[in-house]
């Protein structure tokens, strides 16, 4: 017999699956959530940077009340404010862009969600990885649950995905960040090429810290990550001050379908990611309203999963796949050499760059 006996299992403890927690406890299901780490949002693998409500209405229209996502957020979590972004070539030549947003620190960040999901009624068991699905029953590494829903929020190489028979995001970017001393411009700087063909490197300033990082297409690149890393912090003299990080990167969009069955898919596991620029949790908290909603209205009144399914793409899909069709171009034009990148930068200028970091199509 299971162990465990819930309503909807979610797997994950990051942005997407907290608030798809969140809102189906709200809503009177019982919720249980399945971490695979011992503290939930440790460690921080991400560019900690949070997109203000301007901003994501700008990128998704479509997106009905959002404070109700963002306002929860206190002001300790809001740690240096965003004016915009700078766009470096490899030459050195910087273009910038207004740009609004916070930088937090993701594993209080994570924490926080978790906490308010907590508040609604959801279980957390840490240290609880999910390994398969049996007859309608989750197996995982301390025991059965059974469920009537189950929520994939378990990242790109999502194990719920594969139990389902669902798509999995494909060519993940990998990447790696850190924390690094010093004070720095109220600006997020992105470094295109200037260490290896295809890498992109990025700093995004917090309060006497930055977050650093590197990532790379590795169809261009030869190299590895930490050298690329390596490489960055010295051209920068940077002072490290934390352990270097990974994590893969959806970057092709969104996959065709995250919904099977009694389960779903919802983040980075459903490839709900901007692929121009990285960002995904705005999105994660978008989408994972929306299926924290339709899992408690499937089990309290029979309303299909594929409602979620249909949700998430009237309000993101048509944004994510003009960002992803953007970078393909990038990987097709821009990459393969410093010489490249530079004179596709140089040609889109300032306005359609802007309009490439927030999902807008680049042409005419």
């Amino acid at each position: 017999m299971p162990e465990i006996k819930t309503d909807v299992l979610v797997v994950g403890a990051g942005p997407a699956g907290t608030t798809a927690a969140r809102f189906a406890a709200s809503k009177g299901a019982k919720v249980t959530i399945i971490e695979r780490r011992p503290e939930v949002g440790v460690p921080v693998r991400c560019g900690e940077l949070m997109t203000s409500n301007e901003e994501i209405g700008n990128m998704f229209p479509k997106a009905q009340n959002i404070e109700e996502l963002f306002e929860v957020i206190p002001d300790n979590l809001r740690l240096r404010d965003i004016e915009g972004i700078r766009l470096v070539n490899p030459k050195g030549k910087k273009t910038d862009i207004p740009f609004t947003g916070y930088t937090t620190d993701r594993d209080r960040f994570d924490q926080h969600l978790a906490k308010l999901a907590v508040e609604e009624g959801a279980e957390i068991i840490n240290r609880c990885q999910f390994t398969d699905i049996k007859e309608g029953t989750a197996l995982t590494t301390k025991g059965e649950i059974e469920y009537k829903v189950i929520i994939g929020a378990d990242g790109p190489g999502s194990r719920v995905s594969r139990a389902l028979g669902l798509p999995r995001p494909r060519n993940p970017y990998p990447a790696v960040t850190a924390q690094a001393e010093g004070d720095y411009d109220p600006y997020i700087v992105m470094f295109f090429g200037g260490i290896a063909p295809g890498a992109y490197s990025w700093i995004i300033p917090k309060d006497g810290r930055a977050n650093v990082g590197v990532g790379f297409s590795p169809k261009f690149s030869e190299g590895t990550l930490s050298e690329y890393f390596d490489k960055f912090a010295q051209k920068h003299d940077f002072k490290i001050i934390s352990k270097l990080e990974g994590k893969h990167v959806p970057s092709e969009g969104p996959v065709h379908n995250t919904v099977c069955g009694n389960g779903m898919i919802v983040g980075d596991a459903a490839g709900h990611v901007i692929s121009v620029n990285g960002g995904g949790v705005p999105l994660a908290m978008i989408a994972g309203r929306i299926c924290g909603n339709v899992a408690a209205d499937n089990i309290s009144g029979g309303r299909p999963l594929e409602d979620y399914q249909a949700e998430w793409r009237r309000i993101m899909l048509s944004p994510l796949k003009t960002a992803a069709r953007d970078k393909k171009m990038a990987d097709i034009f821009a990459f393969g050499s410093d010489f490249r990148t530079g004179l596709c930068m140089s040609l889109l200028g300032k306005r359609r760059l802007g309009n490439l970091i927030r999902c807008k199509g680049i042409f005419p």
